[in-house]
């Protein structure tokens, strides 16, 4: 019988620390089907945040190295700029990319630096307990909204897509999700094409991923999937916003 699907050779056979349900998995099996896809392997360097993924590089079997908090594009562009021909990406959360991190992912893309971001968005902080994200919806229950996010005392959520895509710099941005087996298909092509892009020396590509956080939305892996589907998506539509 021929084998169909097996592990891809970019990611190590080792025993996943996310909960049952989270998206990160299927983001990081991804990202690794893309790079053997690509013949990449051996110049990429990752760059791991500080949040839920900040040991990606247990899981990726490729060279991977860490960041300050909100740092990646930081670390990111310092990387491309000594060695132009790494393929280089930053993997990031909500809370690196869109909290400490706003003024580094603002500044990288519109300089256009020809890098790769891929930014999971599970609208909730997932590795200190919960707390209100920059991304948390309207309403959202969190550790620290307990009555729900309320624009006039927090804020409005960030669409980070829609905010970047209006800087010159920027040469694609998508918004896809990991919630059902077409949804991830589509993330893998847009990832795939990020990648592409830097390849091509296109400049700066950011991919966002709606993912699900059952643990902190106090939802069962498959409600939080429904969760995403049915709440996540119309306020953070899905879609290529610049190409």
């Amino acid at each position: 019988m021929d084998k169909t699907f097996s592990r891809p050779k970019s990611m190590k056979d080792a025993q996943t620390h996310y909960c049952s349900g989270c998206g990160h998995g299927v983001v990081h099996r991804i990202i690794c089907e893309v790079i053997d896809e690509l013949g990449i392997r051996e110049k990429v360097v990752g760059i791991a945040p500080v949040g839920c993924a900040v040991i990606a590089y247990d899981y990726w079997d490729f060279d991977v190295t860490e960041a300050a908090h909100g740092r990646v594009p930081a670390v990111a562009t310092g990387i491309k700029r000594v060695s132009p021909e790494t393929i280089v990406f930053g993997y990031q959360g909500d809370g690196d990319l869109a909290a400490i991190g706003t003024a580094e992912i603002i500044h990288a893309a519109n300089r256009g630096e020809n890098i790769t971001i891929i930014f999971v968005n599970n609208a909730v902080y997932g590795m200190t307990g919960g707390q209100m994200a920059p991304t948390t919806m309207l309403k959202q229950k969190t550790s620290t909204t307990p009555f729900g996010r309320d624009q006039k005392r927090d804020g409005f959520p960030l669409k980070v897509c829609e905010l970047l895509s209006i800087l010159p710099g920027v040469s694609y941005a998508e918004r896809v999700s990991v919630h059902a087996p077409q949804n991830i298909l589509k993330a893998k092509k847009a990832i795939k094409k990020a990648f592409q892009n830097q390849i091509n020396g296109v400049g700066f590509s950011i991919v966002e991923v709606l993912s699900q956080c059952p643990t902190y939305l106090g939802l069962s892996p498959r409600d939080s999937i429904k969760w995403v589907a049915g709440d996540m998506v119309k306020y953070y539509p899905l879609g290529v916003f610049k190409s």
